[in-house]
Formats: C-alpha cells, sequence, structure tokens
C-alpha cells in the first residue's frame, strides 16, 4: 500500500510579497524567495515546518470565490512511487486531471482531481 505524506500548501495571489507578510506578522512565518519550475518568481513561507508557496496571479486570473465555497487551488502528498500510486488510486476510482510525468530532474507529479474541484498534486521526489 503507498504511504501519502504531506508536501506543501500552494497558494496564489496578486501580491505574494503582501500575502507573506500577512503570513509572517500573523503567524511567524519565515519568508523565502524561490523560483517555480517554469522560472517565475515565487514567494515562499516556512510556517514552523509547514511549507507555503505563494505564486503571483497574473490580471487575467479571476478572484478566488466568495465565500461561503469548496475548494482551494490544491496541496501536495508526497510518495515513494507515483505510478504504483495512482495505479492504486484509479483502481479505487480516482480521476486525474493530470498524468504522472517527470517535472524536472528527481521530480515526478501528476494531479487528482478530488470532489469539489480540489486539486491533489502527488510528488515523488529522488
Amino acid at each position: 500500500m503507498t504511504v501519502y505524506t504531506y508536501d506543501h500548501m500552494h497558494l496564489r495571489s496578486r501580491d505574494p510579497m503582501a500575502t507573506a507578510r500577512y503570513f509572517e506578522t500573523m503567524f511567524g512565518a519565515e519568508v523565502l524567495e524561490s523560483v517555480q519550475s517554469d522560472g517565475q518568481p515565487r514567494v515562499d513561507l516556512d510556517l514552523n515546518g509547514l511549507t507555503i508557496f505563494i505564486a503571483r496571479a497574473g490580471d487575467n486570473v479571476p478572484e478566488g470565490p466568495s465565500e461561503p465555497y469548496t475548494g482551494l487551488d490544491h496541496f501536495g502528498l508526497r510518495v515513494d512511487d507515483i505510478f504504483t500510486a495512482a495505479e492504486e488510486l484509479k483502481a479505487k476510482g480516482a480521476e486525474f486531471s493530470t498524468e504522472p510525468f517527470q517535472l524536472r530532474p528527481g521530480v515526478k507529479i501528476a494531479f487528482v482531481k478530488a470532489p469539489g474541484n480540489v486539486r491533489i498534486e502527488l510528488l515523488e521526489r529522488d
């Protein structure tokens, strides 16, 4: 049986640094700047071991839903073998919006479409 573990949360914001500073002020998160796999800048947070990525949302990206709402951009679960995990999940009826693939050396990902349009990223890291 595949073992699933927490990997990260990923947020989108029109002003990632302002969002990061809020988390820093309110919760004591450490603000870290980095670059996404597509080369775009991103602000990351370390909230006592909880990793939160904050990517810039362009002006053409619609605003998030008004409360109450369901769903979020995605959260990540780490697995030891993404292909075995995908097979097991499909056997249980899971729908993949993105099949497993190698994003870059040492990282394979896939996205599962969960109820409420929640996206779950599966990650296999070497």
